[in-house]
């Protein structure tokens, strides 16, 4: 079996290394292969050996994980994010040789990265590593799906290439990210933790539900950010290994850039497309698990019940179905949310299926989509405009599109929410809330603390 692999691989290679000198130009090659079970938080962990950037991403509930090791494309926008990252996207594609027989889900060449929260964002210094939006092929992506593992190989093949050292090196590098291997979480030790003014950002809040009361707009997502110093800087691996094992319900995601990484767990899916069928969620509405189960249903009677949270979540309700409406038929959300329980929190949540209609992809719909009113507020426009006025934190990633889309139209983002920004030995974590008429700015600045609590916990602060 291994002979057979190997001399398949060395064919491809060869073709591949023969058609880029009939085109003069790089060839695309994508190789995938059926493997035995690999743990992803190890392949990630061995995948820093290779000196190249890391991506990951896991659909926990779902038992589905795609981690990328080093990058063969990059894909940048600073403007026109969506129009821009479709049109390379598809220029990548249009003459790639991929050999993938399996064509499931996730394998083959994917791409995994964010756009923006908005066209103000990722201003700060804060955020250089990560302007605009991103988008990385990996060189070596692992998909799990459940019991079933693939492997694809990403190469850009020149003319000049030599089909026996780039075996030789390719196999190698497979060795060293699939072998087996007993890897010890190490938890970061935090030496500090910064609020970013309390006060004022209560301040703010109270500015946003003035403006609410005057009629326009009618929600206003305000959001802010606490920073942690740790004695050195996180080992990524742990974290993300204390997010799938704790965050059940969550999808995990790292993106590393240079030293940087972009990393959270985030209940809040935006649009899936699987064949085309699409799913979404609605997800507003926010309160803390109770210590007892007794405890835990009566929280989540009271936020069922409560008449802020339930116009919150409407508002996504009706914004997220009047989006599809373009794009889909067969539209099928329920009549009225039920308690989605989380380890910290617990929300509203209301489930969305459609058919996403011939002619659009996935790029249409999160651009339609994005910001829901869940993460910017209602109307969009307005409550955007009092964001860009009054909030002092650039939101880079935080809140925006995050995910992945493989070359069948498959593809899934979620919103980057219940998130930090390591930056060596400091990481900034972001949480909102949404504002409407109601609202009370010291319950609103207690629902922040609470968001903070997912990340908080996995870095070692509680």
């Amino acid at each position: 079996m291994i002979e057979t692999q190997q001399k398949q691989l060395g064919q491809l290679l060869e073709d591949a290394i023969e058609r880029a000198k009939i085109n003069k130009a790089v060839q695309v090659l994508s190789i995938t292969e059926k493997i035995d079970p690999v743990d992803p938080h190890v392949f990630f962990e061995q995948a820093k050996y290779l000196e190249k950037d890391r991506s990951f991403w896991a659909s926990v509930p779902d038992d589905f994980y795609l981690v990328g090791a080093g990058v063969t494309f990059s894909m940048h926008a600073d403007e026109n994010y969506y129009q821009s990252t479709e049109k390379q996207w598809k220029q990548l594609l249009q003459n790639a040789m991929i050999h993938n027989e399996y064509q499931q889900a996730g394998t083959g060449p994917i791409a995994i990265g964010a756009f923006p929260f908005d066209y103000t964002s990722c201003q700060t210094a804060l955020w250089e590593k990560f302007s605009g939006s991103h988008f990385t092929v990996p060189t070596y992506l692992l998909t799990k799906n459940k019991e079933d593992f693939y492997l694809t190989i990403n190469l850009k093949i020149t003319d000049k290439d030599e089909k026996f050292r780039l075996q030789e090196e390719i196999e190698e590098q497979k060795r060293q990210l699939i072998a087996p291997q007993q890897i010890e979480q190490v938890m970061p030790i935090m030496k500090d933790k910064l609020e970013s003014s309390p006060e004022k950002w209560m301040e703010l809040v109270k500015l946003a539900t003035e403006q609410i009361s005057q009629g326009t707009p009618s929600k206003i997502v305000i959001a802010r950010k606490m920073e942690v110093v740790f004695e050195q800087q996180p080992v990524i691996f742990s974290v993300l290994k204390e997010l799938t094992t704790n965050q059940t319900l969550s999808f995990v995601f790292a993106i590393e850039k240079d030293k940087d990484c972009f990393i959270g767990a985030t209940p809040e899916r935006l649009v899936r497309i699987d064949k085309q069928q699409l799913f979404s969620t609605c997800l507003a509405g926010t309160a803390p698990r109770g210590k007892t189960k007794a405890e835990d249903d009566q929280i989540g009677q009271r936020l069922w019940k409560d008449t802020k949270n339930r116009e919150e979540h409407d508002y996504v309700v009706r914004m997220i179905k009047g989006s599809l409406e373009r794009y889909c038929d067969a539209i099928d959300i329920p009549n009225e949310p039920v308690i989605y329980p989380l380890k910290n929190l617990q929300h509203l949540y209301t489930p969305v299926v459609a058919n996403l209609k011939s002619g659009f992809s996935i790029f249409d719909v999160v651009k339609d989509l994005h910001p829901t009113p869940a993460l910017g507020g209602l109307p969009r426009e307005a409550s955007l405009s009092f964001i860009r006025e009054h909030e002092s934190l650039d939101r880079g990633w935080y809140g925006a599109p995050i995910g992945w889309l493989d070359a069948y139209s498959n593809g899934e983002f979620a919103v980057a929410i219940r998130s930090a920004l390591i930056t060596e030995e400091k990481a900034t974590l972001f949480a909102g809330c949404g504002v409407v008429k109601s609202s009370e700015p010291e319950a609103e600045y207690e629902e922040t603390m609470v968001k903070f609590t997912p990340m908080l916990t996995a870095l070692g602060g509680l």
